[in-house]
């Protein structure tokens, strides 16, 4: 009797954390309508559903970004940041991540290398899908220029050959920003950006976020300037919409 006790218990305990983390994975932030809007294709960009996420194609043959999204975000969030990006000269890959966590597949940018062939690529992603794009820069820098973190850092080793570029908001509350001036060990020639106004969940389009601060600028102002900042950066040229 005392074994098939043993056994309930542990069948009970099991479930109760399966339940938890069921629950905690189904609750994220959704993609707003405008996000869905830049969904669409234009006669600009492209956009397709692939085996990895989201291609926006745009009129860049050489220059393109793998991009990681934020955790607990929906990736279609990104639309907006990355349609603009692929407008101005650089193609864009938003990568869906299981239960919307990079960390559960960190590699899932192996999948893009095979299909494409850009001369200048980038890797990035916002908040912990930044931390997961870098680390993933570190074990594969041969394959990039530069690593984009929007309020984001690394916590491994970046090579001097990697572009990094810093863009966070001055608002942002949910950044830990002593980790990130720690991260800076790891990519000493950096890039940093603070966006005067912007907040963490601005760089995305999926509302408010849990901690963070209130933003002093509008969410489209927020990625006009990220755009801008990132184009600075690596020395491309905006083209149009984020002029």
């Amino acid at each position: 009797m005392k074994r098939i006790w043993k056994w309930l218990f542990s069948i009970l305990v099991l479930a109760i954390a399966v339940g938890g983390c069921a629950g905690y994975v189904l609750q994220y932030y959704h993609a707003d309508k405008t996000a869905l809007t830049a969904l669409q294709s234009d006669e600009n960009v492209a956009v397709s559903q692939t085996d990895y996420g989201w291609l926006f194609d745009g009129p860049s043959d050489t220059d393109a970004i793998i991009f990681y999204p934020g955790g607990k975000v929906e990736e279609t969030a990104y639309a907006p940041l990355l349609r603009q990006l692929a407008e101005n000269g650089m193609d864009a890959f938003l990568v869906k991540m299981p239960c919307r966590l990079a960390v559960l597949n960190q590699n899932k940018a192996d999948k893009i290398f095979p299909q494409y062939d850009y001369a200048n690529l980038y890797i990035g992603g916002h908040s912990l899908g930044g931390v997961c794009a870098a680390n993933y820069a570190s074990a594969h820098s041969k394959q990039f220029k530069g690593v984009i973190l929007l309020a984001a850092y690394p916590t491994k080793q970046l090579p001097d050959t990697l572009k990094t570029v810093y863009i966070y908001g001055s608002e942002d509350g949910v950044l830990n920003m002593e980790k990130l001036e720690l991260s800076k060990q790891y990519a000493k020639d950096a890039d940093t950006y603070i966006i005067s106004g912007g907040n963490h969940a601005q760089f995305g389009s999926y509302g408010n976020q849990k901690g963070d601060g209130t933003a002093a600028i509008l969410a489209q102002e927020q990625i006009n300037i990220a755009v801008q900042d990132i184009f600075k950066s690596i020395g491309l040229e905006i083209s149009s919409q984020a002029a």
